[in-house]
């Protein structure tokens, strides 16, 4: 086994999920993920937590949607008391086919998403970490030859995320302190309060209120949204991809969208309740180890020089106490990058312009 895989692994259950001493864990491993399940279950071993492995497979949930008539039972009880009594989730991410669920029907994915609220509010409310593993599928989506996607994953993964956790603490001052946010660029200008709001330091670890590994993004739960953005970074979403999205918003919502493939896709997210015209999150890439889009989520939103924007859920780390947020079913990222002739305002003040932060060496202010 490559020794990354458990450098890796234990970047994952150390510095990420924090996991202790008789902790109950989920494991969720993907048909591709195996090298990385086995190195985490022999840490978790080490620490004497409690795991539980589940195999997670789009193939195996096309083939159950695809079966099913649409009336979903919701929250189904003994998954529900799974994550219910779960200390920490593990999400190893990395399938077979990326596209396994393309042709699975719109009004199907929504329906099942919408009776696993209560589910997946319970896995949220546990120390849950997502992660990947480098897989020729995910390579192959990337365009790149597996080896070089590798060595591309690692870089993203294995970093100093102290180091950079001091450094995105800077973005978060001025975010946590600021009310309104502005982003400007070709066919793009768009107004987001940020006023009472709270942005994490996304550094790869829960003890950051931080999911995601790798990481190393900024990100806070916009309202108020007015203005038109543009979204000029490719996504593949449900296994449809989705190329040159516009969306125009007012009074918060959005009334008016295009996109330039697989427009169908996006009217299907934005219809699959009230909270999907919405904006759940802005977020801004600060993760330099993740040096080109690779059609992966996980990466392309860290990656700097970007930012993106989730319609739909709201995360409660950016919430007042008491206050509930932008509310969906769905939470989907689009990105579009901040690379050339853009900035990105606090309170009328410019804190990046073409991809370089105030603090850095080629700002120009």
């Amino acid at each position: 086994m490559d020794d990354r895989v458990s450098d890796h692994a234990q970047l994952l259950v150390d510095w990420s999920a924090r996991i202790e001493p008789g902790d109950d864990v989920v494991v969720s491993v993907a048909e591709g993920a195996h090298d990385l399940g086995v190195a985490t279950a022999e840490l978790l071993g080490e620490r004497g937590a409690n795991p539980i492995f589940t195999y997670d497979s789009d193939e195996l949930t096309r083939a159950y949607l695809q079966a099913h008539d649409g009336e979903f039972e919701p929250d189904p009880e003994h998954e529900l008391a799974l994550y219910e009594a779960a200390d920490a989730v593990l999400f190893l991410g990395g399938g077979r086919n990326t596209a396994a669920l393309a042709d699975v029907a719109p009004d199907v994915r929504q329906a099942s998403s919408r009776a696993r609220t209560g589910i997946r509010e319970a896995r949220m409310g546990t120390d849950w970490v997502s992660t990947v593993h480098p897989t020729r599928s995910l390579a192959q989506q990337a365009g790149m030859a597996f080896e070089e996607y590798r060595e591309f994953v690692y870089d993203a993964i294995l970093r100093d995320w102290e180091s950079l956790a001091a450094e995105m603490q800077q973005l978060k001052e001025i975010l946590d302190a600021g009310s309104e946010v502005r982003l400007r660029k070709a066919d793009t200008d768009l107004t987001m309060s940020i006023e009472g709001r709270t942005a994490v330091n996304s550094c790869a670890s829960v003890a950051y209120d931080s999911h995601n590994l790798p990481s190393g993004e900024v990100f806070t739960a916009p309202y108020a949204t007015e203005g038109e953005v543009y979204f000029d970074v490719p996504m593949t979403i449900n296994g449809k991809r989705l190329r040159d999205v516009h969306l125009t918003f007012e009074d918060g919502a959005v009334v008016d969208f295009a996109a330039g493939e697989n427009e169908a896709e996006l009217a299907s997210i934005l219809e699959t309740d009230d909270g999907a015209r919405r904006l759940g999150e802005l977020g801004i890439g600060m993760n330099r180890g993740i040096d080109r889009f690779t059609d992966n989520i996980l990466f392309d939103e860290k990656m700097g020089e970007t930012v993106h924007l989730a319609l739909g859920r709201a995360y409660d780390a950016c919430l007042p106490e008491g206050e509930s947020g932008n509310d969906s079913a769905v939470h989907v990222d689009l990105i579009t990058d901040t690379s050339e002739d853009a900035t990105l305002s606090v309170d009328g003040e410019v804190i990046q312009r073409d991809g370089r932060f105030r603090w850095e060496d080629g700002f120009d202010g």
